[in-house]
């Protein structure tokens, strides 16, 4: 029994998330005094937890890199490079190399204004989620007395879509800000559709969600079934660097294509006890990172 204790001891490891000094990744205490999070993360680290590892959330850079394995986990479109060098100061770190996901790195939708595209196109923000992280991060370090991180950024009202490209206001393709993309929604009799891939190392998990809006959002289906994931996505995630994630995707003309690509996806309300059911498939593809690793 002793050996079988020491082995299983010799298997946990001190695992640090990096967040960004001003970030909020443990939220309020819910009604049962539970510590709560808008980050998907967060179920797998209870998970792992629970199974003996050690976890701790490293807000901002430090001088310790006392840890097995680090996740980099900064929710901003770009990550600031002071918090990438720390990362790669580590033994090992998940998504050190998936530091930028802005959509003009990631979207296999985007369009130049002289493609000749002849369908709907709908114009984005370059930013993830609009830019309401980095201005969640400027507000905050205000309030903390210290300069914006992200200074030139501004957040963008909801999606437009247009039936042509000729629709589009004329500065919109001169705008660093924005861009535009094929709206290429997969169209079913009862709404749209697109795909969803949540992932962390070789586990993971991904559905096919049908909305009655244009814009699918996962929170906002009237129903989903699995489906598997296209070859071609896969040698995208090797090729942008992501250990742990989530990808929207739709399958237009037979060949997938990413839209949108998120290296700290979050746990819908609407969805939390979803999400959390499946933290445990997730972490076991943690600890196939953290055997890796070693």
């Amino acid at each position: 029994m002793e050996l079988d204790n020491h082995a299983k001891r010799s298997m946990m490891a001190r695992v640090v998330v990096i967040t960004h000094e001003h970030d909020k990744f443990l939220g309020k205490r819910d009604s049962f005094l539970r510590m709560t999070s808008p980050y998907l993360l967060f179920d797998i680290l209870s998970e792992l937890k629970r199974r003996g590892h050690s976890i701790r959330v490293q807000q901002g850079v430090s001088h310790s890199h006392a840890a097995d394995i680090a996740v980099l986990h900064v929710d901003a479109t770009v990550t600031p490079e002071v918090y990438v060098d720390y990362a790669s100061r580590f033994p090992f770190c998940l998504n050190v190399e998936a530091a930028d996901i802005s959509k003009r790195r990631v979207s296999g939708a985007l369009l130049k204004k002289d493609d000749g595209w002849q369908g709907p196109v709908i114009v984005k923000s370059n930013l993830n989620n609009r830019g309401i992280p980095e201005a969640f991060l400027n507000r905050q370090s205000e309030r903390a007395g210290k300069p914006r991180p992200f200074p030139d950024v501004s957040t963008l009202e909801a999606y437009d879509i247009y039936e042509a490209v000729g629709d589009i206001p004329d500065d919109v393709f001169d705008r660093d800000d924005l861009v535009v993309e094929k709206f290429i929604p997969e169209i079913e009799p009862d709404g749209f559709a697109a795909r969803f891939w949540v992932f962390c190392g070789d586990h993971e998990r991904c559905f096919r969600y049908v909305s009655p809006n244009r814009l699918v959002k996962a929170s906002e289906t009237i129903r989903r079934e699995p489906v598997t994931v296209p070859q071609e996505l896969r040698a995208l995630r090797q090729e942008l660097g992501f250990d742990y994630g989530k990808f929207d995707f739709v399958v237009h003309e037979g060949r997938a294509v990413l839209l949108d690509a998120n290296n700290t996806p979050g746990r819908p309300r609407k969805l939390a006890k979803t999400f959390a059911a499946g933290a445990s498939h997730l972490a076991d593809g943690f600890e196939a990172l953290i055997r890796q690793s070693r």
